[in-house]
């Protein structure tokens, strides 16, 4: 698919030699136009229907904006497009008061007339909501963590009440809603643009020529090969320091290195940790790290044989020499999970035990079950660098080690990243190579999202595990505000999911980031995200 380009966008381009990618040779302006090697293609140009850090990336922290946002310092909510709001005694009614004057971006295939007002908001939230609106099944119809955050069961209705004032109307109180409303599924659309489309007959665009209010607007996708954005000049936060942003997508990390070293691009994500001394060397480049907020793990499907047995699961746990990957994967950047929740997190429950590695255990387990002998079986991973796992595929082949040595014959099955993320969403795979990182600073991101029974219908509980007990705690913490309260049902919760193991949690990644050396202004985000509004060449 190749999207139409804006004339004068590509004309400087290619003055500047950007078809070739030889930025090291130009000058002068060319020096505002900045290129991220990214790691992999988005899913999606909108992040409603999206799950994976490639497409919020390239869409909901370039084009998008949402109602609030997590201030990165203190992990607490503050304004973004509403400017303030009101919670009312219950807990029921949150209502938004949007900033004035919020302009849409201006692109080829459409030129608003209006700036942000509360049909905007009414628009994207009731397109995920309301199974009836003309878009909801446009882009397949699934809404992945509007889903698992229970959003259309939560929502009683939303209210216009003037031009600048929206109201959520709550069917019971939930902690985490002003949290969940600054993931990416709170990206705002312009329902002027959705009228357009509709009466055109081309709802499709919706997702794939997007607009929104956000620091970039799009300009042109060539499939599989790049990204490009415009700089929007009328951004409400202001505007961004670069003209033109381009995404590369370049799925090899060796290759992102050696074209970050020949200035082809200005920045890189996850650069691989064998790499990392060779960075830090480079007088030409410089490396960026901090402590993630993420979680890596060997996802057990309980829906395919034999991982419905608990011995099964946890003689896989007992077989896997995890302390061996935090060297091998990580090059010791990184530390041993033990629960499905990073330990900086609130609610983390230091005191749950730890499975050992243990061959012996693991073939006593394997006895128990009824399978002295061991079994076959497949291992799915896409071989994406993620904050989380920086080598996946390395990894793979030492699980695949490790568990031939109990008499488990693992057959490696590489996926190409989209196809990976579909078959892990419908449950196709018996066991697949998984990680999160945490987008709003609540556990309930983590042990609702990702692990309660509720979540296995939105894709995101890639184990299809469904325990009672511990979705009652997880349900229960998210409609009481009281902290401690909640931090002991998160406790419970996690004590539960590790006597019953739909996971085999491996590591908690220090986040790394490279580029070059006159890059300023990028500061790493504490959920995942790479946000390019402030860089600048110094």
């Amino acid at each position: 698919m190749k999207l139409k380009a804006n004339l004068f966008f590509f004309l400087e381009f290619l003055a500047v030699g950007i078809g070739t990618m030889n930025l090291a040779a130009a000058q002068g302006r060319a020096e505002k136009t900045f290129v991220y090697c990214a790691e992999a293609k988005p899913s999606s140009f909108n992040p409603q229907l999206a799950t994976d850090g490639a497409t919020f990336n390239a869409t909901s922290r370039t084009i998008y904006s949402r109602l609030v946002e997590i201030d990165r310092a203190t992990s607490r909510v503050v304004p973004s497009l509403a400017e303030s709001w009101v919670v009312s005694p219950d807990g029921r009614e949150i209502t938004f008061k949007l900033k004035s004057g919020v302009q849409f971006q201006t692109a080829d295939y459409f030129k608003p007339t209006r700036a942000l007002n509360a049909d905007d908001v009414l628009f994207s939230f009731e397109r995920m909501r309301d199974p009836n609106h003309p878009f909801h099944n446009v882009g397949g119809g699934v809404y992945p963590n509007f889903v698992s955050q229970q959003m259309g069961a939560l929502i009683e209705r939303i209210e216009k009440l003037n031009d600048l004032t929206v109201r959520f109307k709550l069917r019971r109180p939930e902690a985490p809603f002003l949290a969940n409303l600054a993931m990416d599924l709170g990206a705002i659309l312009s329902a002027e643009y959705g009228a357009k489309l509709m009466a055109d007959k081309k709802l499709s665009n919706l997702d794939t020529l997007p607009l929104g209010t956000g620091p970039f607007g799009f300009v042109w996708y060539e499939k599989d090969k790049s990204i490009r954005f415009r700089a929007h000049k009328n951004y409400f936060a202001g505007p961004a320091k670069i003209d033109n942003l381009v995404f590369q997508i370049v799925s090899d990390p060796q290759l992102r290195i050696e074209k970050l070293k020949r200035n082809e691009c200005q920045f890189v994500s996850e650069p691989l940790p064998g790499r990392l001394a060779e960075i830090k060397g480079d007088p030409n480049l410089k490396l960026m790290s901090q402590p993630g907020p993420n979680i890596s793990y060997l996802s057990l499907n309980l829906e395919k044989s034999p991982f419905s047995i608990l011995a099964v699961r946890k003689a896989i746990y007992y077989a896997l020499n995890r302390e061996s990957y935090i060297k091998q994967v990580y090059g010791g950047n990184a530390q041993l999970a033990k629960n499905p929740l990073p330990p900086m997190m609130w609610s983390y429950n230091r005191f749950t035990p730890d499975y050992d590695f243990s061959v012996a255990k693991a073939k006593e387990l394997l006895q128990q079950a009824g399978l002295p002998n061991g079994f076959e079986t497949n291992l799915y991973y896409a071989r994406v660098s993620r904050p989380y796992n920086p080598d996946p595929q390395k990894m793979a082949e030492l699980i695949k080690k490790d568990l031939s040595a109990v008499g488990v014959n693992v057959h490696l099955v590489e996926l190409e990243w989209q196809e990976f993320l579909k078959k892990s969403r419908t449950g196709e795979l018996e066991l697949s190579l998984q990680g999160w990182t945490s987008d709003n600073g609540d556990p309930d991101n983590f042990l609702n999202n990702l692990l309660s029974c509720n979540s296995i219908s939105s894709g995101n509980n890639r184990s299809r595990w469904c325990d009672k007990r511990y979705t009652f705690l997880v349900e229960r913490a998210r409609v009481t505000t009281n902290i401690r309260i909640r931090t002991k049902f998160y406790e419970e919760a996690q004590e539960i999911f590790k006597r019953e193991v739909p996971w085999v949690t491996l590591a908690h990644g220090t986040v790394f980031k490279a580029a070059r050396k006159n890059i300023e202004g990028y500061k790493i985000s504490p959920f995942g995200f790479d946000d390019f509004t402030t860089v600048y060449f110094k």
